[in-house]
């Protein structure tokens, strides 16, 4: 290990410099604010980076919604080896408020340490990481290879989710490494083992049939605004706990936990300000539905009139945890807003989009070389970790490949504040997952070498 730890450290400078590169390309999946043609480039990038390290079939596959996937395969010389499929995406963010980055977006720049950038961690750096780690090995490759890095996760779109179920053997492996995600913390290893699934709505309620002096009939006319306020307010005990009626909210998460004061730092709370629910933090953010209003419609503070507003809307967001289909979390949030609605007001719920929660397997032996190859590489246990966002593809692969193991691993971490303003990456997180991937590949070939039956 002590050969590939060096070969891996000898690697960083390469490494930054590609991630500079890549930094540089805005691949921001969305026309609208940037040129398709950054997309193009990036997915040009990679598949040249990839054919340049034994990737030699390595193309451009174009998904469902336009977007372009790099796709290829490596064989290794052993016959009967298992075959291990790599994910990542080449998408990013927009960077939102470019006056709140600390440095420029799309410039990777070392600040105290960590290199900023968007796309630096989510997800840029796990395709740095994937490079690093087949480099290191060199010709020594203990498994056969597959490839695949898209272009649409941050968009949403589903191209890729499109994409595999059609071209199953294109992509069919034992183990995937979907490296989208993180650990716990800089140098705290981890798997993420589930993934919250999600339901979008919009609530919208209507009461007149305009507006209406405030003077002259504000107090019996009723209030759509108000209304919508006190249907919202239903959804939450006085504790911040999601009461929606007939979901649970009791579920306690049983993997490692995320301490309430890291969280408190991670997620920005002001001094003074509590933490919601009843349970721990790991509780409420992965074992438990969680909703938030994420935007309301009505008239706005500044040019607002002494009227009764006629109409209101809220755009709804519940994340939901593994074991609640969304069908059933779908229906109790649509009943509830109906029951909880006030004075007769006329109630539309729309769904915009919904999606299923994930959770992996972990007794398998592609898990057991990970957690061998973690605490190698960093000298501590891998613990497991929920995480409250959504990979729709996740599911994709679970139900095109039952077989096979999803391994969820990344360069990412709570400072990595991906999605916002001042993304960044750590250097030795990058360094220490590469070498992580490195070795994982060495010991799942050992174990299914070993022990070909547990595959």
């Amino acid at each position: 290990m002590a050969d590939l730890r060096q070969r891996i450290a000898e690697l960083m400078p390469m490494a930054r410099d590609e991630l500079a590169e890549l930094v540089a390309i805005r691949s921001v999946a969305d026309p609208r604010q940037y040129p398709a043609s950054e997309c193009e480039r990036a997915a040009q990038w990679v598949l040249e980076k990839f054919a340049g390290i034994g990737f030699a079939d390595a193309h451009l596959e174009e998904t469902a919604d336009g977007s372009m996937a790099v796709v290829g395969s490596r064989k290794c010389s052993s016959s009967g080896a298992r075959t291990v499929l790599l994910y990542a995406h080449y998408d990013v963010q927009p960077p939102l408020d470019d006056a709140a980055w600390r440095t420029p977006p799309f410039e990777l720049t070392e600040v105290d340490g960590r290199w900023y950038g968007r796309g630096a961690a989510d997800c840029k750096g796990n395709i740095v990481m994937h490079l690093a780690a087949l480099r290191a090995l060199g010709d020594d490759l203990p498994v056969d290879l597959k490839l695949v890095v898209e272009g649409s996760e941050e968009q949403g779109t589903g191209g890729l989710e499109a994409f595999v179920p059609e071209h199953a053997d294109l992509l069919r492996a034992d183990a995937i490494l979907v490296c989208d995600t993180g650990n716990a913390a800089v140098g705290h290893p981890a798997a993420t083992v589930s993934l919250r699934g999600m339901v979008n709505v919009v609530v919208t309620v209507e009461a007149l049939a305009s507006e209406i002096h405030s003077g002259m009939f504000g107090g019996p006319a009723p209030d759509a605004l108000a209304a919508l306020v006190s249907m919202l307010s239903s959804l939450r005990d006085a504790k911040g706990n999601t009461t929606i009626t007939g979901l649970d909210n009791t579920r306690a998460w049983s993997g490692a936990p995320y301490p309430t004061d890291q969280f408190t730092a991670d997620a920005g709370v002001l001094d003074g300000v509590s933490l919601l629910g009843d349970g721990s933090v790991s509780d409420m953010l992965w074992a438990r539905p969680a909703v938030t209003i994420l935007g309301i419609d009505c008239p706005p503070v500044v040019g607002s009139a002494a009227a009764v507003v006629p109409k209101a809307a809220a755009r709804l967001n519940l994340r939901i945890p593994p074991g609640l289909p969304p069908e059933v979390a779908q229906r109790a949030l649509v009943d509830h807003l109906t029951t909880a609605a006030p004075w007769g007001v006329h109630v539309t719920v729309d769904i915009e989009a919904a999606g299923a929660p994930f959770e992996a397997a972990t007794d398998g032996p592609a898990y057991r070389a990970m957690a061998t190859a973690m605490q190698e590489a960093y000298g501590r246990p891998m613990t497991s970790l929920g995480q409250g966002g959504s990979i729709p593809l996740c599911n994709v692969f679970q139900e095109t490949y039952p077989q096979a193991e999803l391994i969820l691993i990344g360069v990412e971490e709570p400072q990595a504040l991906i999605h916002a303003p001042n993304e960044s990456l750590s250097p030795t997180e990058l360094e220490s997952m590469s070498l992580t991937e490195a070795l994982f590949l060495q010991h799942y070939a050992s174990l299914s070498r070993a022990h070909p039956s547990l595959t």
